[in-house]
């Protein structure tokens, strides 16, 4: 029997964020989820910004999602995909982060987004904290 992976759903990215060691959710000026984990920021839920739109309409994208990344290679290869929801825009060069829209999370599995949030965290995490969760945490 082959085991479809299951979709990632807007929910998920909320119980994995929170569901890290040492994470505290804040809202943002406008009520945006941030997820932090010793006072910086590895998730958050951006508000509508001019440099994240519709390119037939426009308008702003309403839900985009902002995911930390280990380094400059890691947002390359996720922006770079076929495929891949993942983007980023002129706002962001030079910063290591990657963009996704929370309509398209979907597009992920579950694991995938999984692992995109445990780099996020690692990435922002202290060395100790990331080093312990690691050691808990061996690669399969």
């Amino acid at each position: 029997m082959v085991t479809v992976p299951r979709r990632a759903r807007l929910a998920d990215v909320h119980e994995v964020a929170s569901g890290m060691p040492h994470v505290a959710r804040v809202d943002g000026p406008h009520g945006n989820p941030i997820y932090q984990v010793g006072g910086k920021s590895f998730v958050f839920f951006r508000n509508a910004r001019p440099d994240a739109v519709d390119p037939e309409t426009r308008e702003r994208y309403t839900d985009v999602i902002v995911f930390w990344v280990p380094s400059e290679s890691d947002k390359q290869a996720l922006v770079q995909a076929p495929d891949s929801p993942f983007f980023t825009t002129p706002h962001f060069d030079g910063h290591p982060s990657v963009l996704v829209r929370g309509s398209r999370i979907g597009e992920l599995s579950r694991q995938e987004l999984t692992e995109v949030i445990q780099d996020a965290w690692l990435a922002r995490a202290s060395r100790k904290r990331a080093t312990d969760w690691l050691a808990a945490h061996p690669p399969r």
